[in-house]
């Protein structure tokens, strides 16, 4: 008779797994005399370098004391600086007494971004929604009706980055959609506008179409007529972007087979409907990763804006470092308005991943 096998302790299965779990860790950093080089390598370096650095971040540091001596006296990092500076890094020059305001500004704005990444959310509503807190978010930033005004050379910091952000990539993406569409169109007069359009724009930096936006455009337009520098740079923004987006969509919609075209007219779809319910979907899925790069470049060059004269987070934090009061720790300071960018970059990176994970670009 087969003798029955009896359940193993659960101390003896725990052994057995931590043991097994060592034995792949062991086999990953030294399976190989290359593995085992590169992490003998790798280990050296963190040895060498992470004490400094955690007693420069950590053990060394002014953390909370007010005094400016402090931070002179110190050998660490001065993080009191930016304790103490926090209001004028995040929110500019925008006036002391109102920083409420913009306060709000952020909180709307990411608390509305959060919300946005749930597929349950993705209806014709949130389109309503985002449109409803825009308007709400120019409100507070700007004042009027019961607010005290407030013009946008005042805004600056986080705000600033998060508007300019949101509002360029949320008009150039239909506007990269269209031209795409329309570079691919079988009308000359319409495809020819479509590549004028976006190798001019792709063949210039973003420093001179923002010097274009801010300083010839006062040259054509009638005073009256002329927007502020905030617009002037938000349009240029999304220029930019929308003609970067429609590159990357286009390569999307070259990857579309001829068949599904062919289907789609089977079922009798008009051209828009085709795109809609066909072609657009499968696009935009396979140039995730290229749509994600591209918005993350977007996120981070919000901050050239400083050259036409708007405080984004850059250039709120040069001017808490022009503090005469304070030892100007422009390491401690870049490392926090860093902080946000990396925040912002990898939290858009790690919603792309998830759109890729919901299924194939087969589907």
């Amino acid at each position: 008779m087969k003798a029955l096998s009896l359940p193993m302790p659960a101390e003896t299965f725990q052994r057995r797994y931590r043991f097994a779990s060592l034995q792949r860790l062991a086999k990953l950093l030294f399976g190989t005399p290359l593995n085992a080089v590169l992490t003998l390598i790798f280990s050296a370096l963190l040895i060498v370098t992470l004490p400094p650095v955690v007693r420069w971040l950590v053990i060394d540091a002014v953390l909370f004391d007010p005094d400016p001596n402090a931070c002179r006296e110190a050998v660490g990092a001065c993080w009191s600086f930016i304790y103490a500076k926090s209001g004028q890094l995040l929110f500019g020059i925008y006036p002391i007494t109102e920083r409420w305001r913009p306060g709000i500004v952020c909180l709307l704005i990411l608390v509305l971004l959060g919300w946005s990444v749930r597929p349950a959310s993705w209806t014709a509503r949130l389109l309503a929604l985002w449109l409803a807190t825009l308007a709400l978010v120019f409100w507070l930033m700007g004042g009027g009706f019961g607010l005290t005004e407030v013009p946008t050379s005042s805004w600056g910091g986080l705000p600033v980055t998060l508007i300019l952000t949101v509002v360029a990539i949320g008009i150039a993406f239909p506007v990269g959609i269209l031209l795409a569409l329309a570079r691919r169109s079988t009308m000359p007069a319409v495809r020819i506008g479509a590549v004028v359009l976006i190798e001019a724009v792709r063949g210039l930096p973003l420093l001179s179409i923002l010097f274009v936006a801010s300083i010839m455009m006062p040259l054509f337009l009638p005073e009256a007529l002329l927007p502020d520098k905030f617009v002037r740079a938000l349009v240029a923004l999304t220029i930019f972007a929308a003609a970067y987006l429609a590159e990357v969509i286009r390569g999307g919609l070259q990857a579309i087979s001829k068949g599904q075209y062919e289907a789609a007219a089977a079922l009798g779809l008009p051209f828009w409907r085709t795109q809609y319910l066909v072609i657009l979907p499968q696009a935009i899925r396979v140039v995730i990763p290229a749509l994600a790069n591209t918005v993350i470049v977007m996120i981070k060059n919000t901050s050239l804006v400083l050259v036409v004269g708007l405080f984004d987070l850059i250039s709120s934090g040069k001017a808490a470092l022009a503090d005469p009061e304070w030892p100007s720790p422009a390491a401690e300071t870049f490392l926090f308005i860093g902080a946000i960018f990396f925040a912002l970059s990898f939290s858009f990176a790690r919603f792309a991943d998830f759109l890729e994970r919901r299924g194939p670009a087969s589907h």
